[in-house]
């Protein structure tokens, strides 16, 4: 689908196939090629489509109903649902006091005009009713937004931290899941709206349906003594009901369609439109000089598509839609909407006297048809299908029950806690294993065995498997043959946060958290987070306390802040703003133009050594035994000789008795202290043992450690 396309929400089993002719209609709209699903499972049977939609929303009440337990459980929302739900009832309910109290004044003018007195009691009590009506509906038109938006930012904190936890207890082959990725993305575009939107949807349902009920029995009280007061409400309210009844179907899903275009010139022109627009294009086109070029042939390209097809789907299929609404029932709809006037008129005639009276009735009616139409509408454009939303609430909870492909085990490690100081073995045996989605082997029949506290060195070219052991070690993935052994226990059957905890690991691919340093470094060990005595020593002994005295926020500094600053109107002039360098490549924000602070410009080095600081958080900062293993992938990938001579010492110096596996693919001073090396390739171990035992064997680690150490020759 191209980009910008809108992913439709069905809830219908089964496939969809463009190409099945017998349930799958093809339109061409301009440039595109629209499918649209015209034959769903039963159709043949009357009324199963309604029935299957019903029994899908019947599934899903669990659902609606686990929600309003939710949110009546939020504490602070119990005032706001109370005022909120009381300001609605009174809105509702004041368009038929206003139209009873003008059905007071229409019997007031009857009987003026048959007995020619007027209570002057009564009509200003009439009067002061209306005012009352006018001033309340003002209050409470100030009142509801004022109730919804602390409404829907207290269902909106308590839904984030729903799907923070949905998130964030997803394992790393699920979460990679494009299927899990999209199941997490509708629940994310909807989770902070979603409580609200429901709660909004059912205080209008209950708001509309008492409106109809209290203006047409008010309606039926102020007319039924007049004459032919119910013809002219059956004929004004005859459209409105019409329009609403043709558009209701409180049932409605989502039409499952797809669309696409292979139109050349037009995926073309759309592509050139990228390429000038965006800045990450920028370079590459003023330095080919693709100005002049570019913009001719866009030219030419857009003459070809045409000025009526150079336009998005969403555009396009909305007029076509517009023009298949031109019904023989909505063409009669605006003379059936002269016929009270023609009756008014004619009865007018006939008996003259009641003109005044018929006149004020027209008129209250027109005016109470205009605004349920107006009321009605209002209600269709703010709310969609119920089927749909049940639907949406149902993916919001079921997201935080996706289960994971990495299972826990029972058994808790270690048994000896103290144990850890010492280290742990580690083992091996005919491990293979495939990524996700790849025929190839990341690891084949790989075993070898460490002892505990004893130094493991993987070697060997990019890809050869050496990050792939790591990860399997510490679970993130398992092996599909083989088996893993931590201190002669299966790692299948040890419960994850145990494994985890004694275990220290520091990936090739590291990431560096939205956060500050300090919290970047602090989070290598939640459990002393906030010690900031620990946090200092692990920067210290990962190199990085020097570079970080030196920033103006030193540890407070974020290296990309996640939350913008705002501003508007500023002069192109301006370099910094809150103390803060800023350019002007700025994207439109609430109330003005909102830029991301610059972070400090730290190097590859840098930015490697506050990710080893990390790991030394919870490795050698603190003094309680949590971690028996350390695994290195890569630490020193981005620093110079110096800075990685000096790594290399500490790592020897901090681990103590701990087990170590450290990947490199360069051969160093650590492999001549390695217990066991292992040099790999094409995800096999093809040599292993200590540093001398592999000269002596004149091998392929024997080639690639003279071909390095000549270089520095």
């Amino acid at each position: 689908m191209g980009r910008g396309s809108r992913r439709p929400r069905s809830t219908r089993p089964g496939t969809f196939d463009p190409n099945d002719t017998t349930r799958v209609k093809h339109t061409r709209i301009g440039v595109w090629d629209l499918y649209e699903q015209i034959n769903p499972a039963l159709a043949h049977v009357p009324g199963s489509s309604y029935a299957e939609k019903a029994f899908a929303a019947y599934e899903c009440l669990p659902y609606l109903l686990r929600m309003i337990h939710d949110i009546l459980s939020i504490r602070s929302c119990w005032w706001l649902l109370t005022a909120y739900t009381l300001a609605e009832v009174g809105q509702a309910l004041l368009p038929a006091a206003s139209l009873w109290y003008s059905g007071q004044l229409i019997n007031i003018l009857q009987t003026a005009i048959d007995t020619r007195t007027v209570d002057a009691s009564l009509l200003f009590h009439i009067c002061v009713g209306r005012v009352a009506c006018s001033i309340a509906r003002r209050l409470l038109n100030h009142a509801l937004p004022s109730l919804r938006g602390p409404l829907a930012r207290r269902l909106r904190a308590r839904y984030s931290i729903h799907l923070f936890h949905a998130r964030a207890r997803l394992d790393l082959p699920t979460f990679e899941d494009p299927l899990v990725q999209r199941q997490l993305e509708e629940a994310s575009s909807t989770s902070g709206s979603i409580a609200y939107d429901t709660l909004v949807m059912g205080t209008g349902i209950v708001s509309t349906l008492l409106q109809v009920v209290s203006q047409v029995g008010v309606l039926a009280q102020v007319l039924g003594g007049q004459r032919d007061g119910w013809l002219l409400a059956m004929l004004s309210f005859a459209t409105s009901m019409g329009d609403w009844v043709t558009r209701w179907n409180v049932f409605a899903t989502e039409q499952v369609w797809a669309a696409t275009t292979k139109d050349k010139d037009y995926i073309q022109m759309v592509g050139m439109k990228f390429v000038v627009n965006n800045m990450e294009h920028r370079k590459e086109f003023i330095a080919g000089n693709l100005a002049e070029f570019m913009t001719r042939e866009f030219k030419e390209v857009s003459e070809r598509v045409g000025p009526d097809n150079a336009v998005d789907f969403h555009e396009l299929r909305r007029e076509s839609r517009s023009k298949r609404r031109f019904s023989l029932f909505g063409f009669l709809q605006d003379p059936l909407r002269e016929l009270p006037q023609i009756v008014f008129t004619l009865r007018a005639v006939q008996y003259p006297a009641s003109m005044p009276v018929s006149l004020a009735s027209l008129n209250l009616l027109q005016q109470t048809t205009s605004h349920f139409s107006f009321t009605v509408w209002r209600f269709f454009d703010q709310t969609s299908s119920i089927t749909e939303q049940l639907s949406t609430i149902r993916k919001l909870y079921e997201v935080a029950n996706i289960p994971n492909r990495v299972e826990d085990g029972k058994v808790p490690f270690p048994e000896d806690a103290q144990k850890l100081r010492h280290g742990v073995s580690l083992e091996f045996k005919n491990v293979s294993f495939k990524y996700p989605g790849s025929d190839q082997y990341a690891l084949q029949n790989v075993s070898f065995k460490l002892l505990p506290g004893q130094l493991c060195v993987i070697v060997g070219a990019n890809g050869s498997g050496k990050s792939t052991i790591l990860k399997l070690a510490v679970r993130l993935y398992d092996p599909f043959d083989g088996q893993i052994f931590l201190d002669g226990h299966d790692i299948r059957t040890l419960r994850l946060a145990d494994l985890r905890a004694a275990v220290s690991v520091l990936f090739q691919d590291y990431t560096h958290f939205p956060l500050s340093i300090r919290d970047n470094i602090a989070l290598g060990d939640p459990e002393n987070f906030h010690n900031e005595a620990h946090v200092h020593m692990a920067a210290r002994l990962g190199g990085a306390s020097e570079f970080i005295a030196k920033l103006s926020e030193g540890y407070d500094t974020y290296l990309d802040k996640p939350v913008r600053d705002y501003f508007s109107g500023m002069p192109e002039g301006t370099r910094t703003l809150f103390g803060k360098q800023i350019d002007f490549s700025v994207v439109r924000g609430a109330g003005g133009m909102g830029s991301r602070a610059s972070g400090p410009g730290l190097s590859g080095g840098q930015m490697q050594r506050l990710a080893v600081s990390r790991t030394f958080m919870r490795s050698v900062v603190s003094e309680d035994a949590k971690v028996g293993l350390l695994l290195f992938d890569e630490p020193s990938a981005s620093l110079d000789p110096a800075a990685e001579h000096d790594l290399f010492g500490r790592l020897r110096e901090l681990r103590g008795n701990k087990t170590m596996v450290f990947s490199s693919h360069r051969f160093g001073n650590l492999t001549r202290h390695a217990d066991l090396i292992l040099f790999m390739n094409e995800s096999v171990i093809i040599e292993a043992g200590t540093h001398d035992q592999l000269i002596q064997q004149q091998g392929e680690y024997t080639r690639i450690w003279m071909l390095q150490a000549q270089a520095f020759l």
